[in-house]
């Protein structure tokens, strides 16, 4: 649990901010090795000065404003990307707005309106590749020149690589179009996770023997149809299970579906919350000719979800409590 985690908007007084902080800017989405350099990095400027250290990040993701009309597959909504934030150990985050106003602030005006003046940072920590501004003309090498005359630290991070392969959230968002859930839970540095409400479904699994909880995941989700081996997170409790996602060729090949089912859990979950972590990546979905051939493929399915799942006992999201 993370205590007194503060979140900052654009709407908090300047007389609730504290003064001085180190800050992480970033977008954040997935909150990967990369990301984790770059915090970590402000951490350690923080406990040198005696500051505290938080992340600066955008909403919505800079990318949905400017092409509202493309596909955006985000590995983590605002909501999990703040609990994610306040698993490492930051004091907190400050959300901004990105609408056409910040947008169109140049880079110069953001350094000296937004971090100096408004949140008055001690310092700052970047990747390599991070711009801001107008144009994108702010860079890592504009904030290393300013730091002189403002008077503050600036550490940029080189990018992180695994495998001689640069970790980014667009090299984990194929990992997760290809199944290859490995590749992306060690970019992360930890599973990928979805959190949603659980649905009334058509009661299929019930009748098979596999009641599952139905969940809606976002529309631009591309996460690759298949079986998977997943933990879950029912409030504070943790449950091994597999789950499906894709459209049911076998019944409906209807519109993408997240279908979990629990080991060992007996309760009725309609309407609450869950967040379900990807372990293993199990097979392709299928089509199949009756349903005893999809039982005993579920059947299959279950006994290698619970091979994956006792081969990582404690793989689970790092997530920190937001009050």
């Amino acid at each position: 649990m993370t205590a007194g985690f503060t979140i900052i908007r654009d709407t908090t007084p300047d007389d609730a901010i504290p003064r001085g902080a180190v800050v992480a800017m970033g977008n954040f989405d997935g909150v990967h090795l990369g990301h984790r350099a770059v915090i970590s990095a402000a951490l350690n400027m923080g406990r040198a000065h005696g500051k505290p250290a938080f992340a600066v990040t955008f909403e919505p993701h800079p990318r949905s404003f400017f092409s509202p009309n493309s596909p955006q597959f985000r590995l983590t909504d605002e909501a999990n990307k703040l609990r994610l934030l306040a698993g490492t150990g930051l004091a907190g985050a400050v959300v901004m707005t990105f609408d056409k106003g910040r947008a169109g602030t140049t880079a110069q005006d953001f350094i000296h309106h937004d971090l100096i003046r408004r949140l008055g940072i001690s310092g700052i920590a970047v990747g390599y590749d991070f711009h801001f501004g107008k144009g994108r003309v702010g860079s890592p090498s504009l904030l290393v020149s300013e730091a002189p005359r403002l008077g503050i630290e600036v550490d940029v991070q080189a990018h992180v690589d695994i495998a001689e392969r640069p970790v980014s959230s667009s090299a984990i968002r194929m990992a997760l179009a290809e199944g290859q859930i490995d590749d992306a839970t060690a970019m992360l540095d930890g599973p990928w996770f979805v959190t949603g409400e659980v649905i009334h479904g058509e009661k299929r699994g019930r009748d098979l023997g596999y009641p599952t909880a139905n969940i809606r995941l976002d529309r631009n989700c591309a996460l690759k149809h298949g079986i998977y081996a997943v933990r879950v997170g029912v409030g504070a409790e943790r449950f091994y299970g597999v789950a499906s996602y894709g459209r049911r060729p076998t019944f409906d090949n209807g519109a993408p579906l997240l279908e979990v089912f629990l080991f060992d859990f007996k309760g009725d979950l309609y309407g609450r919350v869950l967040d379900v972590a990807f372990i293993g990546f199990i097979r392709d979905e299928l089509k199949f000719d009756g349903i005893e051939a999809l039982i005993r493929q579920m059947d299959d399915d279950s006994a290698r979800a619970r091979a994956i799942l006792a081969a990582a006992p404690d793989a689970y999201p790092k997530l920190g409590v937001i009050d």
